[in-house]
């Protein structure tokens, strides 16, 4: 099949694997791309869908597998430097602003995870690309940290070059059995939110317990 007569088999009808096929079919590669810029800019948007759909078109002959893996991680960079000029332009003054108006948090606890960034960023850029949810939130600390953008455009697209490989090469591979991907990668995105609740609870626990001693020593 070309590139111009082929469709998806057994395309989805409806849904995000439904939208994200039409765009495939319609524009090819660029569509591709589209919607994983998009995704990136809505986390909500599957990766897990998006990226084996787009492997099963290339294994369709929708597309080819270079373009494929070309558009969706071109699509990716453009959609976290939008991210990261996002937080690039609320800035650290803001963002110090902001945070001291929060409960239960210390402007000390900014700054600690501001140094930590200064040590790890170019890690945490790198390996976030590749854990689900945190792969669009990684780019604004990036920014209101103002990475230099070289270091983030070659750290980004090398991340997400990987983790799209990995899920457009399973599609790819998998054929009409592609949608087999979203559940495994599922599976580990409510992990990552688990992990994330588990420790925002710890955290508050803690806040609340020191302050509940404070009010102690106070009044005793």
């Amino acid at each position: 099949m070309t590139s111009t007569s082929a469709s998806i088999a057994q395309e989805p009808a409806g849904g995000v694997a439904g939208w994200a096929a039409g765009l495939v079919d319609t524009m090819g590669g660029p569509g591709a791309g589209l919607a994983i810029a998009l995704e990136n800019l809505f986390p909500p948007l599957p990766s897990e869908v998006i990226l084996p759909l787009t492997g099963f078109a290339a294994g369709q002959g929708v597309i080819s597998l270079a373009s494929a893996l070309f558009w969706t991680t071109l699509g990716s960079v453009v959609g976290a430097v939008a991210l990261y000029w996002i937080g690039a332009l609320f800035g650290r003054r803001r963002m110090h602003a902001l945070w001291a108006r929060l409960p239960l948090v210390k402007v000390s606890d900014l700054e600690r995870t501001e140094r930590w960034f200064a040590r790890h960023g170019t890690k945490a850029v790198f390996l976030g690309r590749m854990v689900p949810i945190f792969r669009s939130l990684i780019s604004v600390p990036a920014g209101v940290e103002r990475m230099p953008m070289p270091v983030f455009l070659m750290l980004t697209t090398l991340g997400s070059l990987v983790w799209n490989s990995v899920l457009v090469l399973a599609g790819y591979w998998l054929g009409d059995g592609w949608d087999v991907v979203e559940g495994y990668v599922g599976v580990l995105s409510k992990a990552v939110l688990a992990l994330v609740a588990v420790a925002l609870c710890a955290y508050l626990a803690v806040r609340l317990r020191g302050r509940g001693r404070a009010q102690h020593r106070r009044t005793s």
